[in-house]
């Protein structure tokens, strides 16, 4: 098979690769689609902790295909089943993955207790073959292209940062801060999900005007040009948002929530973060907030949104702005990180 292989730090190159076979449990998906995260590119310019050997490495996350062969014991699905997979299979039997937080496996990178972090720590769907658990797959309608359904994870992390806060509680005002795919994606899922006012913050005018589009945002505010922590409580009665969602995974985001939400309000941390980031702690403790964590796309949260990605009320096809073959996945690369041509989501097919 062909396959997008990491040699080493900026070294990502179209080879053939032998054909994997599915071992216990597993089955074989032939990829018709895997989109680019904004992780891709940091793991071919700095790899990943415990990823496989370079030469062997094949990254890539968010992928669809169709089964083709079933290994020992995989039950429950078929040859010819349509399906879309999540990067993260835990151990199974550590105390996080019994209680269900297999995003955080305490068996992270062992790969003989059984944890699989498909494109991190064993390969993954650059690839025109994959071979996955059946514990990370989720059957996909016709009604949902390969490539909408590559997105299924975005809309899976986002939903999981939404159940780790405690939801959305009908009629509330909920900022969404970061325009980017999990953005868009927590935009559109707190509206279906019942907030009364969605206000969309960022600094990318076409990604804000989207999240409109979409018919998810309801007031989006360009933090380049307007005090954005003034917004909202303008917006809001000088009372703040009682739900924040934070995906823009910036030191000026993540202070401006705890800044802009209510007293005893939440506030849900979806980006990814860098370095040490100054917050007003005494401000959460005095106003009574709660923050929390989302890791990944956690608690089942795939078939979560599976269903209202398939009937239109989350839309993918919108945020796919660009596909490319395998063979020029580094242009497609190149495309995600300079965001040419407006890149959102940027799908490679093998």
């Amino acid at each position: 098979m062909h396959a997008a292989v990491l040699f080493g730090f900026n070294d990502l190159r179209v080879k053939e690769m032998p054909v994997p076979k599915p071992g216990l449990q597993e089955v074989l998906i032939e990829v018709k689609a895997c989109a680019i995260c904004g992780t891709d590119p940091k793991i071919v310019a700095h790899g990943w902790p415990n990823n496989p050997p370079f030469g062997e490495y094949i990254p890539g996350h968010e992928y669809t295909g169709v089964i083709v062969a079933l290994g020992e014991g995989a039950t429950g699905f078929a040859i010819g089943d349509r399906v879309a997979v999540e990067p993260h299979k835990g151990c199974g039997t550590c105390e996080n993955c019994i209680r269900g937080f297999y995003t955080t496996c305490l068996n992270y990178g062992n790969l003989a207790a059984g944890h699989r972090h498909y494109g991190f720590t064993v390969n993954g769907g650059y690839a025109q073959y994959a071979v996955n658990h059946i514990n990370t797959l989720h059957k996909i309608p016709e009604s949902l292209s390969f490539d909408e359904a590559t997105l299924i994870t975005t809309a899976g992390t986002a939903q999981y940062g939404i159940t780790r806060i405690g939801g959305v509680r009908p009629g509330e005002t909920v900022v969404v801060s970061g325009p980017g795919p999990i953005g868009l994606m927590a935009c559109q899922l707190v509206k279906v999900l019942g907030a009364g006012t969605v206000i969309f913050t960022g600094t990318r005018p076409e990604r804000l005007d989207l999240g409109k589009e979409l018919g998810a945002a309801d007031i989006t505010i360009n933090v380049k040009e307007k005090d954005v922590v003034k917004e909202v409580f303008k917006l809001t009665n000088n009372v703040g948002a009682d739900l924040t969602v934070e995906c823009a995974g910036t030191a000026s985001a993540a202070k401006d929530a705890v800044e802009y939400t209510r007293k005893n309000g939440r506030v849900a941390l979806v980006g990814i973060y860098q370095g040490d980031i100054a917050i007003n702690l005494n401000k959460v403790v005095q106003w009574n907030m709660t923050l929390a964590g989302g890791k990944a796309e956690g608690d089942w949260s795939l078939s979560r949104v599976l269903p209202l990605m398939a009937d239109g009320r989350v839309k993918a096809a919108p945020l796919i702005t660009h596909r490319f073959p395998l063979a020029q996945i580094n242009e497609g690369m190149k495309t995600f990180v300079e965001r040419k041509g407006g890149a959102i989501k940027v799908v490679i097919h093998p």
